[in-house]
């Protein structure tokens, strides 16, 4: 089901800095975004989509979101999982139109959403925006990669430690509600599989696993099972969301038109500008 309206979600008590991706935007422009920022409460099996097209861009703050591709037999796999690191809706800014897949709502809690029309106009004028989104982009590659990598690579204990770790993540280290079939489709394995990597890791004391519910009792025990994975892609995410440069908050140059010389500036000789601006349209012609 496609998500709509949460009645009284104005009332949740989330703060947008919860979200890392809404953190590192400068504070200005975060106190101008905030009026834009709706608080929902996001219900655990609703689609974020509809007819593949994002209406709004969801930051999750405690809730957890399944970006999932689906076979024609109606088959589906998780590609990644989206929190409080992010924002579900990419596709938004990337020009392509509709998306294919779905994204849905693993674990139910708070996001805030923002309209998809306003948030393409934020990305095109401030430059900020832009360069921001842009490495969020680049770290959610980074994640599609590993995850693939990790899928082929580790074994099924390791992978579920990973999966374990990030949604608790997620969850600011609240239990976590996750059945097997959720689980399931994360991996890509059969019910079978989760139920005996999830048996062996609550012999091993990791954790407590019991009608679809999961509590870690030993995180650095878990952390230790798991692949590198893991904290390979939580630090790509830490490094690229950092603070977006002050270099980058200056408004954005007029584009130079054809046949227009460039300004000359102190720092670089004109001869020079001159040089690259003429190999710069050689190579676009």
């Amino acid at each position: 089901m496609y998500l709509q309206a949460t009645q009284g979600a104005c009332g949740l008590k989330v703060e947008a800095r919860q979200n890392l991706l809404l953190a590192a935007l400068p504070a200005t422009d975060l106190a101008r975004w905030t009026p834009h920022l709706e608080p929902v409460n996001l219900a655990a099996g609703a689609s974020l989509q509809r007819r593949g097209e994002y209406p709004h861009v969801y930051f999750p703050a405690t809730a957890s979101v399944s970006l999932l591709r689906i076979t024609r037999e109606g088959g589906s796999v998780e590609i990644m999982g989206v929190g409080n690191e992010g924002m579900v809706g990419l596709p938004v800014i990337m020009g392509g139109g509709s998306a294919s897949g779905d994204a849905v709502v693993q674990m139910q809690g708070h996001a805030f959403r923002l309209d998809s029309v306003w948030l393409r106009n934020e990305f095109h004028t401030n430059p900020a925006v832009m360069q921001l989104l842009l490495r969020y982009t680049q770290a959610q590659m980074v994640h599609g990669a590993q995850s693939a990598l990790c899928n082929r690579l580790h074994s099924l204990e390791k992978r579920l430690c990973r999966c374990f770790l990030s949604k608790l993540d997620h969850a600011n280290g609240a239990p976590l509600s996750l059945t097997h079939d959720s689980l399931s489709c994360m991996l890509g394995v059969r019910r079978e599989g989760v139920t005996g990597a999830a048996q062996k890791l609550q012999r091993a004391g990791l954790i407590d696993y019991a009608r679809g519910r999961v509590e870690v009792i030993d995180r650095q025990g878990l952390e230790s099972w798991s692949c590198e994975c893991y904290q390979l892609v939580r630090d790509e995410y830490q490094r690229l969301l950092c603070p977006v440069p002050a270099a980058f908050t200056r408004p954005l140059p007029r584009p130079i038109r054809p046949h227009e010389e460039p300004a000359p500036s102190a720092q670089v000789p004109a001869a020079i500008l001159r040089t690259r601006y003429s190999d710069r349209i050689v190579m676009a012609g």
